[in-house]
C-alpha cells in the first residue's frame, strides 16, 4: 500500500529528452518555474540574453531556488550564439501565437528543441518571419493573449515527452 509522501511517479530517465530555450526571459519566477520543470524531466535549458534578471549563486539562492544544482542549464550572449552552438543538431520548434500549426500537430523527436519568447512580447518578429515552417502555436478556448511562459514551457515539455514515450512505463519509486 502506499503511503502518502512515501514515493513519487517516476518514469524511466533518458538522456537529454529535449532542450528548452528561453529567449530573453523577463521575470526571474517563471525561469524559474522553466528551470524546475527541467530538473524534473532531464531536459536541457538554454538562457539566451539579455536576461531581466542575474543567474549568480547569491540570486539563485536569494530566489530559493534550492533545486538549481539540478538543472542543466547554459546561457548564450545572444540568439546567434545559442544557434552556433546548437550547430544544427535537433530540430528547432518556435513556439508563438502567430503561428496557425498547434503544437499538438507535430511529431517530436527526442533532442528537439523547443524555443520560447519574453513574457512582455514573445519571440522576435524578425524570428518568427524567418523560419515559419518551424513555427507553433499553443491553441487557446479565450481572449487572452497568450499563456504565462512557464505554463507555455510545461505544456510543450509533457506533450514532447508523451508523444516519444518518456513517460511510459512510470511507476512509485
Amino acid at each position: 500500500m502506499n503511503v502518502p509522501g512515501s514515493a513519487r511517479l517516476r518514469a524511466p530517465r533518458r538522456e537529454v529528452p529535449f532542450h528548452v530555450v528561453l529567449v530573453e526571459p523577463e521575470i526571474p519566477p517563471n525561469t524559474g518555474n522553466a528551470a524546475r520543470l527541467c530538473a524534473a524531466t532531464g531536459c536541457r535549458l538554454h538562457l539566451v540574453h539579455p536576461l531581466g534578471f542575474s543567474t549568480d549563486d547569491k540570486a539563485v539562492r536569494r530566489a530559493g531556488l534550492d533545486y538549481w544544482h539540478l538543472v542543466d542549464w547554459t546561457s548564450h550572449e545572444s540568439f546567434a550564439a545559442f544557434e552556433a552552438a546548437r550547430a544544427g543538431q535537433g530540430r528547432r520548434f518556435l513556439f508563438t501565437g502567430k503561428s496557425s500549426r498547434s503544437f499538438l500537430d507535430v511529431k517530436y523527436e527526442l533532442g528537439d528543441y523547443l524555443v520560447f519568447g519574453k513574457e512582455s512580447v514573445g519571440l522576435p518578429d524578425a524570428l518568427v518571419d524567418a523560419y515559419p515552417e518551424e513555427t507553433v502555436a499553443i491553441p487557446t478556448l479565450g481572449a487572452v493573449r497568450s499563456l504565462n511562459l512557464a505554463n507555455a514551457v510545461a505544456l510543450g515539455v509533457y506533450e514532447a515527452l508523451r508523444q516519444t514515450g518518456c513517460l511510459d512505463h512510470a511507476e512509485l519509486g
